[in-house]
């Protein structure tokens, strides 16, 4: 894939968008600029961490067009999007916790907390959380055990777990905006060396070089 060629589809997309958006355009302005993020990570380009910021914010505020409700992808999103960017992410973990993620039903929503509590390094608590993810017939197996194996430093078992991460991305079809791009598995990889794993993500054509 042209990787310079399709990040710039998708900023002149961002681009289009103009006067006041409402929920679903700010919705649809944050997975564009992710999209174009991941485009330009996967080319090696320094930009890209402004194009994950400007995710971040458009889903945030998407969020708080019209709260309350139970939308857990946009704090998820918010909070993979802040971390990917290189930014500290405490604030948006914070406020995803404040959200009630801990104790949501949606396993989307402990997924959320899950993040946030590995963000902030809040280690038993995260492995709490984890661990009810790892229960659960209709949540990935393997994203659960990676959060799990993080909060637990366990770096062997993390690098099978992430590995099965990355072989789910290289088998799916569908992404996000068309981007073949393992985001979970960058993002697992951010918080396992908050956690001194440092084992490097397999070769694969959906995380960059």
């Amino acid at each position: 894939m042209d990787w310079l060629a399709f990040a710039d589809a998708k900023r002149a997309r961002f681009s289009e968008q103009h006067g006041e958006l409402d929920e679903r355009a700010l919705v649809r302005s944050g997975n564009t600029a992710y999209a174009a993020a991941l485009a330009l990570l996967m080319a090696g380009d320094a930009e890209a961490q402004e194009w994950f910021a400007r995710a971040a914010e458009r889903w945030r505020e998407s969020w708080d067009a019209v709260p309350p409700h139970e939308a857990w992808g946009r704090p998820i999103g918010v909070l993979k999007a802040r971390l990917l960017a290189g930014e500290d992410a405490a604030e948006a973990a914070r406020w995803t916790l404040e959200l009630g993620t801990q104790n949501a039903s949606s396993p989307i929503g402990r997924y959320a907390a899950a993040l946030a509590l590995l963000a902030l390094e809040r280690w038993p608590e995260a492995r709490h959380v984890a661990e009810s993810l790892r229960e659960l017939d209709d949540f990935p197996h393997d994203v659960a055990e990676a959060l799990a194996f993080i909060a637990a430093h366990d770096p062997i078992a993390y690098i099978e777990a992430v590995e099965s991460v990355v072989g789910s991305f290289e088998s799916r079809d569908g992404f996000l905006e068309d981007v073949p791009v393992a985001d979970t598995a960058l993002v697992l990889d951010l918080l396992a060396r908050r956690r001194g794993i440092s084992q490097p993500l397999p070769e694969s054509v959906v995380l960059p070089e």
